[in-house]
């Protein structure tokens, strides 16, 4: 195993490295990079992709144009303030020696500052952090609780009319995108239209601090029902049929027959042979299930409920063509994401030791 684990560990290296290459190299060909972003506000054009698209009584501009002005937000003003900002983002620079230097400090964890923001890339993200966790964390171990439960339940009666009706809702729940079903939220539980039960936005009051240590738990625990029920509408009932089909699986092998004749209790049957076999394939997708939610699943929730999480920052920096924030971000989730792929085989091993991945590969 401890082979095992270094291999996945080495390959971390080269896998990391072309998430970077392919994400740099079509960053590229992007138009609007930052200093057409700040030229833009500067002419007071929003940003660069008006003056790219072309506004109000204005004519898309030509390839011939672009070549003359290099950048397009250089219109009126002079060549030297457009090179001063090159150099301040190390944009003067060969691409190849930019990535380069970007990987070399990568590597310290150095991901250096915002563009715009003046503050350091680790300290945004340390920033967003509890948000994103919040999210995370809650809708995937809500969607573990309800899901184990019913999906066991659903396969030692399926067919009947509990596994019919329950399908009916799991189905519906799924096919409900969960922005949707946010804004479904809102409307009836937050003052839209119906009842004023639960806040609009944020994670705490106004009055958090002036609060007990209950109080504050309260008050954490009442400001996110509606966001992570929103993030948990879908995963729950993904979830729910992986752990059916599962059991179902091995319900039907033949040793579980064997275990039945040898008169063994159903309870003994289905969680003392049937579940460590069944739950394999649901552990397995557990980091799927939490890195999807935690980094890509919350920017609209976040959005909608007025959170200031890591889906937002991720957002306006790719938006606002903040590179060291965009590619920061992107390394460290890459790697997160790279490191739980191994912890998920590690969870395989420890739920059942026969698995034994060095022999597979040999």
């Amino acid at each position: 195993m401890g082979a095992y684990i270094l291999r996945r560990l080495l390959l971390i290296i080269p896998t990391l490295l072309g998430i970077m290459v392919i994400n740099f190299a079509l960053v590229q060909f992007v138009p609007g990079g930052p200093v057409e972003q700040i030229i833009a506000n500067m002419q007071g054009e929003g940003d660069a992709f008006s003056s790219i698209s072309g506004g109000a009584g204005d004519t898309t501009t030509t390839a011939g144009e672009f070549e003359n002005e290099g950048y397009l937000g250089a219109r009126g003003l002079p060549p030297e303030f457009i090179k001063e900002l090159e150099a301040q983002f190390g944009l003067d620079k060969p691409p190849l020696e930019r990535f380069l230097n970007m990987m070399w400090n990568y590597m310290r964890f150095d991901f250096g500052e915002s563009y715009f923001r003046k503050v350091s890339v680790t300290d945004l993200v340390l920033e967003k952090l509890p948000v994103s966790i919040t999210l995370g964390l809650w809708s995937t171990l809500l969607a573990y609780l309800i899901s184990i439960p019913l999906g066991i339940r659903k396969a030692v009666h399926d067919g009947s009319r509990f596994d019919t009706w329950t399908s009916g809702v799991i189905i519906a729940a799924y096919a409900i995108p969960s922005f949707l079903f946010a804004v479904l939220l809102l409307v009836l539980f937050a003052g839209g239209s119906h009842w004023q039960i639960f806040p609009l936005r944020g994670l705490t009051s106004d009055n958090f601090e002036e609060l007990t240590l209950l109080g504050k738990v309260g008050d954490y625990l009442w400001h996110i029902v509606l966001p992570v029920t929103a993030m948990l509408i879908g995963s729950f009932a993904t979830l729910t049929l992986l752990t059916k089909n599962s059991f179902l699986d091995e319900i039907k092998k033949h040793y579980v027959m064997t275990a039945r004749a040898k008169g063994l209790s159903e309870s003994r049957v289905m969680y003392g042979h049937v579940f460590r076999n069944a739950m394999l394939i649901v552990i397995a997708g557990f980091p799927a299930v939490f890195i999807g939610v935690f980094f890509g699943g919350s920017l609209l929730i976040e959005t909608i409920f007025t959170l200031d999480g890591l889906g937002r920052l991720g957002y306006e920096a790719a938006v606002g063509r903040d590179y060291p924030v965009m590619f920061g971000t992107l390394f460290i989730f890459g790697l997160i994401s790279l490191v739980v792929g191994i912890l998920s085989d590690l969870m395989y091993v420890l739920v059942d030791p026969r698995i034994d991945f060095d022999r597979r590969e040999g």
